[in-house]
């Protein structure tokens, strides 16, 4: 799993039969302070994260496709598993 925070929408009128139907969102990897660390990805929402959201991302295809309950969509690779309320450092 990584952190990631939400920086934006994708919107596709044509797509393939797994992300028919699902939100997908533009997420920027970030360190647990909240720095960017790394390129963008395009991850399908499975939580109903919005722009703003620190999330959890899982970016291992078969667990990404268990989350949303795909088994045979072998397109799919990042999905938005879970919101994070916050980040403690000690």
């Amino acid at each position: 799993m990584k952190l990631g925070k939400v920086i934006g929408n994708v919107v596709s009128t044509i797509s393939v039969e797994a992300y028919k139907s699902r939100k997908i969102l533009v997420v920027q990897p970030i360190d647990p302070t909240g720095k960017a660390s790394g390129k963008s990805v395009l991850a399908i929402d499975a939580v109903q994260a919005g722009v703003g959201d620190i999330v959890l991302t899982l970016e291992e295809g078969n667990s990404a496709r268990q989350i949303i309950n795909e088994p045979g969509a072998g397109t799919v690779k990042h999905v938005v598993a879970g919101i994070v309320d916050s980040v403690n450092l000690k």
